[in-house]
């Protein structure tokens, strides 16, 4: 298991982060995600064998959020 923590743009509504929480929590090899609406950061735990940060990213980016930052 890898942690890892996502900056994305600024997130603007609570919607925001349910549509975020909703994806990761369906995402096969992300466990314990959590989506911080003030510091419009993502942090969650990955199984490196099923999913990388990148697809993690590219996931995001996807519903239309801007991903700024991996750590």
């Amino acid at each position: 298991m890898k942690q890892i923590t996502l900056q994305l743009e600024t997130l603007t509504c609570p919607s925001c982060i349910a549509s975020i929480e909703g994806l990761l929590n369906r995402t096969k090899g992300v466990y314990d995600s959590k989506v911080l609406f003030n510091s419009s950061k993502a942090k969650m735990s990955i199984d490196e064998e099923i999913l990388t940060s990148e697809a993690v990213k590219n996931k995001i980016e996807n519903l239309g959020y801007k991903v700024l930052k991996i750590k």
